[in-house]
């Protein structure tokens, strides 16, 4: 018979450095958030991954919504001063993050106009939902008043 201490050695990695790679990998990957467990996102979420484009709007949305971007950035930032690849003013480190100011937030609206649309799904559900529930309220008042004459 299994002890408890065994179930907790068998769900925690060895000491081993595995430790350090989790909490790196958990610092730099982008959180994934958590399926739909709603049966009209998933369906929504289904349909939406059909499209190429949809996937690497996603793509990009998820990986530029994360801590990873940023470090990146430090880093490349840091990198591009430090190196001394242009020199003060930074012309075209100015322009090159101008265009990529433009593409995120192109990027930023692709993420508002998705979760409009899954709110869209969810309150278009919520409305048929709320139309039967009102239907079935009707008959039953209809059987109750029948019954009371």
């Amino acid at each position: 018979m299994p002890s408890d201490h065994d179930s907790h050695a068998a769900a925690t990695p060895a000491h081993n450095g595995s430790w350090q790679h989790l909490r790196v990998r958990r610092l730099l990957l982008p959180n994934k958030l958590r399926s739909p467990i709603n049966p009209a996102l998933l369906k929504h979420a289904e349909e939406r991954a059909t499209v190429r484009q949809n996937r690497v709007a996603d793509a990009i949305t998820t990986f530029a919504g994360s801590m990873l971007f940023v470090y990146i950035h430090i880093l490349w930032f840091g990198c591009w001063i430090g190196f001394g690849v242009e020199s003060y003013p930074f012309g075209l480190l100015t322009m090159v993050v101008s265009l990529e100011a433009i593409f995120l937030s192109t990027f930023v609206m692709i993420s508002q106009n998705r979760a409009d649309a899954r709110r869209q799904v969810i309150a278009d559900q919520q409305w048929v939902t709320v139309q039967d529930e009102d239907k079935q309220n009707t008959e039953l008042l209809d059987l109750s008043g029948r019954s009371c004459h």
